[in-house]
């Protein structure tokens, strides 16, 4: 039996992981830790909130108290942490929330771990999630990141992101802690806080709402499916190498201003309306301070030392996202609205 604390774990990318988790391994204990900020939403796993090996907290990660007396109850000997503030736009508005999230919170769960583990078991780890972020920006033609690329953070967000690493890799370096690394391209697919670009304009084009993209549409990403960012974190958590860093991307860059064109085309088709319909609602914006160019990740270690590779191409991935916000409108509208927050606030009110 092992006893598996994901952070973050109602967030988007963290519900897929602990969905994957809770299915896949019986035998182990998924302790789901949320804070429940506007991010974090349990109607994400309503799928598996039954499931016998399933637990949710709601608890704070910057709180050193409530997270040691988790690894105490469940007796945690494994960690994937991902919970995180992570929306570039709001870092710019208030660094200091994201200082305090992405840096104090990881440096809290690494005192925790430590403190609990007290190198006598040799079975745990303790995994961070980060992301591409950290290595700045690339040009036009410029070599993808890889593991080995110096850290050159442009935004207060990705800022948090390098800094958080920094103290994961001191940990193993000066402690001796089992820790990981793995830093990700941009991830989509459904149940995404609708904040970001994908299900932001999905929503907005069923609603026939302006589509603002940033300063000519020219900044180039890197994008991969959440559900194969999902196995590859089960694969580097399971047989990842302690003490290494491992690059996940999707190898798919699309311009911002060719990717919008394509969720235009695809919500038109799958709404029944005539192709090009929504084109009109696109909108040039000033850019966003510190945008950086270009994102793409060399995910070549990942795929030669652990065997993952992305099952869908883009065009797959964004259809099957599409129909799935499309089909799942109550939820988006929940979101949008707040309806699910004050559910869950009051859910919650005396924890």
């Amino acid at each position: 039996m092992k006893s598996i604390l994901i952070t973050g774990g109602a967030g988007f990318i963290g519900s897929h992981v602990v969905r994957l988790f809770v299915n896949k391994y019986p035998d182990y204990t998924i302790v789901n830790l949320d804070k429940l900020t506007y991010a974090g939403n349990l109607a994400n796993l309503k799928d598996v909130e039954t499931s016998s090996n399933y637990r949710f907290e709601r608890c704070d990660i910057c709180d050193g108290d409530a997270v040691g007396a988790l690894f105490a109850r469940y007796r945690i000997d494994g960690v994937i942490h991902l919970a995180a503030e992570s929306h570039v736009d709001r870092s710019i508005s208030d660094p200091l929330a994201f200082a305090r999230t992405n840096v104090l919170g990881t440096l809290t769960l690494l005192q925790t771990a430590r403190n609990f583990w007290k190198g006598e078991r040799k079975d745990c780890r303790f995994y961070h999630i980060s992301t591409d972020e950290v290595y700045g920006a690339l040009t036009m033609g410029q070599p993808a990141f890889t593991e080995q690329t110096r850290y050159d953070p442009h935004s207060p967000y990705s800022a948090s992101k390098a800094s958080s690493d920094h103290f994961v890799r001191a940990f193993h370096d000066t402690y001796g802690m089992p820790t990981l690394i793995s830093n990700c391209s941009n991830n989509y697919g459904p149940y995404q806080f609708p904040e970001k670009l994908i299900p932001l304009f999905v929503n907005n084009i069923r609603q026939g709402k302006p589509l603002p993209v940033y300063g000519k549409g020219e900044n180039v990403r890197d994008w991969l499916y959440v559900e194969d960012h999902a196995r590859a974190i089960d694969r580097i958590f399971h047989f990842g190498k302690i003490g290494e860093t491992y690059n996940v991307g999707g190898g798919n860059e699309w311009r911002n201003i060719d990717l919008v064109r394509l969720l235009v085309r695809t919500t038109d088709r799958l709404l029944g309306r005539p192709q090009g319909t929504s084109e009109t609602l696109i909108s040039f914006v000033t850019d966003r301070p510190g945008h950086d160019l270009r994102y793409a990740i060399d995910a070549s270690k990942v795929r030669e030392e652990l065997g993952w590779m992305p099952n869908l191409t883009f065009e797959e991935g964004i259809e099957r996202t599409v129909r799935w916000y499309l089909e799942n409108q109550s939820w988006l509208d929940d979101v949008t609205d707040g309806a699910y927050r004050s559910y869950y606030d009051r859910m919650y009110k005396n924890r």
